[in-house]
Parts: C-alpha cells; sequence; structure tokens
C-alpha cells in the first residue's frame, strides 16, 4: 500500500484499510469474514479501474511526481539480472542525479542509463532532487560511446524536472553538454530505447532522450515545460496549472496520439507506485521485445529512421 495518498486515491486508499481492518478481525476471532474480504477486494478493483481511467492531465501528472513512485534505481534492481555502476565524467567528477552502468537482462547486455531523484530531503540533497549537471550529461555520453565501442544496446530511464538551472551548472556548460548530447545520440551507431518513467521536463530529459524508440509509463508526462511554468508564462499565475496541462497535452496519450511517442506501457492497478515488482516485470518485458524488434536492422537505416523520427516531431500541415 502507498504511503502517499493523493486526493482522487483517497477512495482507494479507504477501501485498502477496510480490507486490513476486516483481516485482523477474522485472524483474532473465529468470524469468517473471507465472502466479505472477497467481496471489498473485487470493489476495490472495480474503484481502482474506474479512477484510473477517468484521470484528469493534472491527475496524471500528479501520478507522475508521486513520492512513492519508483525511481530509476528502484526498476533497474528489479529488472536486471546484473548491473554494475559507472562513475564520472573524467572532466569534472559525478553527478549523482544521473546514475548509469553496464546491465544485463536475461542475456541481453545493455548499457543503462537514469535519471535518479531521492526520496528523504537528506537523498534528495544528494541526488540534486534528480536535476542533472553538465557532469552527469558529459557521464551519459562516455558511457554511451561505451556502449558504442563494445557494441551494446543503450536504454535510457527518463524522469526529471528538469537540467540543473543554478550558476554553477551553467558556467560548466550545462547548454553545451545537452546539445552535445542530442548531436551524439542522433548519430550512435547501437540501439537506443528511451523510457520516460515519470517527469520528461524540458532539455534535462531531453538530454537523455533522443532514440529509436520513445516509450511512456502510463502516468508519466513529456513537455518543453512544467504545467506550473507554462501557468506562470501564459496566464501569469502559476495556480492555473490544470488549466495549462489540459491546453499543453503532456500525458503520454496525447504524445502517442501527436506521433511523438511510439508505445504506452501500461502501468500496475492503481498505478506504479503501488506495485514496484509488477511495474519492473512489465518494463523488463518491454525492453527485450523492443531490442529485439530492431537488433536486425543495418547500423545505416537506424540512424537514418532515427534523423527521419526527430526532423518529423512538430511536423505540422495546414488545411
Amino acid at each position: 500500500m502507498s504511503k502517499t495518498v493523493l486526493e482522487f486515491e483517497k477512495p482507494i486508499h479507504d477501501l485498502e484499510q477496510k480490507i486490513i481492518e476486516m483481516e485482523i478481525m477474522s485472524g483474532d476471532s473465529d468470524v469468517d469474514m473471507k465472502k466479505e474480504i472477497k467481496k471489498l477486494r473485487k470493489k476495490l478493483v472495480e474503484q481502482s479501474k474506474k479512477i484510473t481511467k477517468n484521470l484528469s492531465r493534472w491527475q496524471r501528472v500528479e501520478l507522475a511526481r508521486h513520492a512513492d513512485r519508483p525511481h530509476a534505481l528502484d526498476l533497474i534492481e528489479l529488472m536486471c539480472d546484473s548491473w554494475v555502476e559507472l562513475h564520472g565524467d573524467r572532466l569534472f567528477g559525478d553527478d549523482k542525479a544521473i546514475v548509469s552502468g553496464i546491465a544485463r537482462i536475461d542475456d541481453q547486455r545493455i548499457v543503462m542509463i537514469g535519471q535518479q531523484k531521492g526520496r528523504s530531503t537528506k537523498d534528495n540533497l544528494y541526488r540534486n532532487f534528480g536535476m542533472p549537471y553538465p557532469e552527469g550529461y558529459r557521464k551519459a555520453l562516455r558511457h554511451m560511446k561505451l556502449a558504442e565501442k563494445y557494441g551494446l544496446p543503450v536504454v535510457t530511464l527518463v524522469d526529471t524536472i528538469g537540467a540543473y538551472p543554478g550558476l554553477e551548472a551553467e558556467e560548466r556548460g550545462q547548454a553545451e553538454a545537452i546539445a552535445r548530447n542530442l548531436f551524439e545520440m542522433s548519430h550512435l551507431s547501437v540501439p537506443i530505447i528511451v523510457i520516460v518513467i515519470g517527469e520528461g521536463a524540458s532539455g534535462g530529459a531531453l538530454g537523455i532522450g533522443v532514440g529509436d524508440r520513445l516509450i511512456m509509463l502510463e502516468n508519466t508526462w513529456y513537455s518543453v515545460i512544467s504545467p506550473e511554468g507554462c501557468a506562470s508564462i501564459l496566464y501569469r499565475d502559476a495556480t492555473q496549472k490544470k488549466k495549462a496541462a489540459e491546453a499543453m497535452r503532456v500525458t503520454a496519450s496525447d504524445l502517442l496520439d501527436m506521433g511523438l511517442a511510439d508505445r504506452i506501457i501500461e502501468e500496475p492497478l492503481g498505478g506504479a507506485h503501488r506495485d514496484y515488482k509488477g511495474t519492473a516485470k512489465i518494463l523488463k518485458e518491454v525492453i527485450l521485445e523492443e531490442l529485439s524488434a530492431i537488433k536486425d536492422i543495418s547500423v545505416d537505416e537506424m540512424i537514418e529512421k532515427r534523423i527521419h523520427k526527430i526532423e518529423n516531431m512538430g511536423a505540422w500541415e495546414g488545411e
């Protein structure tokens, strides 16, 4: 059960609490409550499906930011049979907001790169709230080049509120680091699978977000700016974030409709934060399936398709 409960999740939480109470009562007494518990479990599934089906765009943004949502390392540890994290950009330092290393899923070796948020205040400070510095993007690129050298596919897990906007990041070349990654990823000679597992905000997400396939978990968002930021600019009022989210069309289904995302991964009932193992299992299957589908494409054709995909993003034809 999730520790944090959003407003629209309360009916689900209340039913879960009732089931727990009845299970405790049944265990502490001779009263058989199995039938009642079974009915409540059925009602819980129905309620969860109903709520999940009718979520607004802003509510999906809230789920993408859920305090209990699995982060990159949670999923990597559950998905991978082995994981060796590599550190540092060999230029400045080791950015803890980006985790990167060599992993194995079944018999498939890959280079896995993810943006990592924290949970506690201490952990968030350590991970810089998931906002990478330039050295984080350079670390990611160093490991992409390592993947290219040994013929390993790259899988990136996107989850950031944006690249770090502080003075020291700009002094160390934040814009150049992201731009360099965009260029290099466009021409990388190995397959790249990009998966949005939480928030995908601005150039901070794009810095590890160029690939052959853009896949999004069901309750995630991806946009050039956050709904709050958009509301501050367009409506001069950050509290208009719900209105902005609707206008921006930031959700996974929106991006699929616009041809920007290639696939949506359905999350376990109620959201990824309710079932880490279930989410990792689905993600693992999708990664293996997607890599299998593109493994026989020649390098030249793969790069040509990747560049063509990027060039066509945002294309519009008037009547």
